[in-house]
C-alpha cells in the first residue's frame, strides 16, 4: 500500500490527512495488531488514542485482592507504541465510513484507506444511580479502573465482618471472570483471617458462568465458601451514604426491586462499545445481544458493509466473551485477511471465537476456562484438566500471562 499522503511521526499534529492503515484504540487490541502489520512489513500505520498511559488490565484482580501493587500493571503510551507506527494522541468522535474518515474530538479530519476499530469498552458508570457520587468512598470499590483496585484492597484487608457485595451487570463486559474472581479471593481472604462474612453475588446473569463445562467446579467453589448468590439480579442504584444497593429483578415480569444493605460492595459498571460507534447506523449492529457494537463478520471480522473497515477486540459484534486471549486468537487472523485482502484475495482466516478466562478462585487457585463461540471448550495445554483447581495455572496468571503481555503480545508475537 502506499505511504501516508502527508504526516510527521510522534504524536500527531495538524498536518495529518490520510494513512493507509488508521487503527482506532491503543489498548491491547490496538497495539498488537500494529506490531503484527509491521512484523508483516507493513508501511504507514497510525494509532488514534488519547491515553498517556497503557494498562495490563487483568491483572487489576491481582492489585484488588493485595498480590501485587497498581503500579506494576502500567507503562507509558508510548513505550508500547510499535516502532514505525505513528501516534495521534487524540480521542475519535465520530467514524464517517463514506467519506473513508474519522474525525477527532478537536475537530481534525483523519481519512484513511483501511479503518481497524479497536478502542475496547466504554465504562459507564452514570448508569448506575448513585454510583458516580460514592465510588472509592462508604465501602464502595470496583476493579473496573485504575485508580479504585487499590482501594478494594483497603477495604477488603479491613473488613471487620458484615456483608459484602459483588455485582455483575446486564449485557456485555470486558473479562466477565472478573466479577466472581475478586469475590473468591476476597472470601478466601475472610476465612484465612476468621472474619465472619455474608458474601453476595448478585449478578444479571442467569449462572455462574456462561459455559456449562466450567459450571459445576464453579459451583463447587461457591459452595466451599458459602457465597450466597442471586442470578437474574442487576444493580441499579447504589446510595453510599446509608450503603444500600438496590437490584432489579430481571425475570420479574414487574421488574420488581430489592434493596440490600452492605458493609462493602465491588460495582463492575455496566459497559457499552463507546458512543462513536453506538450512535452510527452506518456500522452499528441494530438488534440483539450485539445492538451498539461495531457490526462485522463474526468469522473474517470484516464489515459486511464497508469492505475496507474490520474490527477487532471489544467494541466488535462477534458473540464470543470480551477477552484479552480472544484478541491474540483475533490479531493473526486479521492480519492474514488485511494482507489478502490488500493482494485482491479472498479473506482466508476464520475466527472461532476462541476466548480464555483465568477463573482465580483463592489465594494460589485457578481454573482455567477455553471456550470457543458455540461453548466447547478448547483447552491448550495438553493432558491437564484446567477445569480443576490449580496452583500451577495461579502462577501462570501472577507471572507468566503478564511476561507473555508485555514482552510477547504487545510486541506481536504471541
Amino acid at each position: 500500500m502506499q505511504a501516508p499522503v502527508v504526516h510527521e511521526s510522534g504524536r500527531g499534529s495538524a498536518l495529518e490527512v490520510r494513512y493507509p492503515t488508521l487503527i482506532v484504540g491503543g489498548g491491547t487490541a490496538g497495539i498488537s495488531l500494529a506490531a503484527r502489520l509491521r512484523n508483516a512489513g507493513r508501511d504507514g500505520i497510525a494509532i488514534v488514542e488519547p491515553s498517556d498511559t497503557h494498562y495490563y488490565q487483568p491483572a487489576w484482580t491481582l492489585v484488588g485482592a493485595g498480590i501485587l501493587p497498581a503500579t506494576e500493571t502500567a507503562r507509558p503510551e508510548a513505550s508500547v507504541i510499535p516502532r514505525g507506527v505513528t501516534w495521534i494522541q487524540s480521542r475519535v468522535a465520530a467514524i464517517e465510513p463514506n467519506a473513508n474518515a474519522v474525525v477527532l474530538e478537536d475537530g481534525r479530519r483523519i481519512e484513511y484507506d483501511e479503518l481497524i476499530v479497536a478502542p475496547g469498552l466504554q465504562l459507564n458508570w452514570d448508569a448506575v444511580d448513585g454510583l458516580t457520587d460514592t465510588l472509592g468512598a462508604n465501602g464502595v470499590s470496583s476493579n473496573y479502573a485504575y485508580e479504585l483496585a487499590p482501594k478494594t484492597w483497603e477495604y477488603i484487608r479491613n473488613f471487620k465482618g458484615g456483608r459484602a457485595i459483588f455485582t455483575f451487570p446486564a449485557g456485555p463486559i470486558k473479562c466477565a471472570g472478573a466479577p466472581q474472581k475478586i469475590m473468591y479471593l476476597a472470601a478466601d481472604y475472610f476465612r484465612k483471617h476468621g472474619i465472619k462474612a455474608e458474601v453476595v453475588y448478585a449478578s444479571a446473569t442467569p449462572a455462574i458462568f456462561g459455559v456449562k463445562h466450567y459450571q459445576a467446579p464453579l459451583d463447587k467453589v461457591i459452595e466451599r465458601y458459602g457465597i450466597k448468590t442471586m442470578f437474574g439480579h442487576n444493580l441499579v442504584a447504589v446510595d453510599g451514604a446509608k450503603r444500600e444497593a438496590t437490584f432489579e429483578m430481571l425475570d420479574d415480569p414487574e421488574k420488581k426491586r430489592v434493596t440490600l444493605s452492605f458493609d462493602m460492595i465491588h460495582v463492575v459498571p455496566p459497559q457499552s462499545a463507546p458512543d462513536f460507534i453506538r450512535n452510527n447506523a452506518l456500522l452499528a449492529a441494530s438488534d440483539g445481544p450485539t445492538k451498539g457494537y461495531l457490526r462485522v463478520d463474526p468469522a473474517t471480522l470484516q464489515n459486511p458493509d464497508y469492505p475496507n473497515i474490520f474490527a477487532i477486540g471489544d467494541a466488535s459484534s462477534t458473540p464470543n466473551s470480551k477477552t484479552g486471549a480472544a484478541i491474540r486468537a483475533q490479531a493473526p487472523v486479521l492480519v492474514q485477511n488485511l494482507l489478502a485482502r490488500a493482494a485482491s484475495k479472498a479473506l482466508p482466516a476464520k475466527y472461532n471465537g476462541y476466548a480464555s478466562c483465568p477463573l482465580v478462585t483463592g489465594y494460589g487457585k485457578l481454573i482455567l476456562a477455553e471456550f470457543d463461540y458455540d461453548g466447547n471448550p478448547t483447552p491448550s495445554i495438553p493432558l491437564i484438566d484446567t477445569a480443576k483447581e490449580r496452583w500451577s495455572m495461579y502462577m501462570l496468571k501472577r507471572h507468566g500471562l503478564p511476561w507473555m503481555y508485555w514482552n510477547l503480545m504487545l510486541k506481536g508475537k504471541a
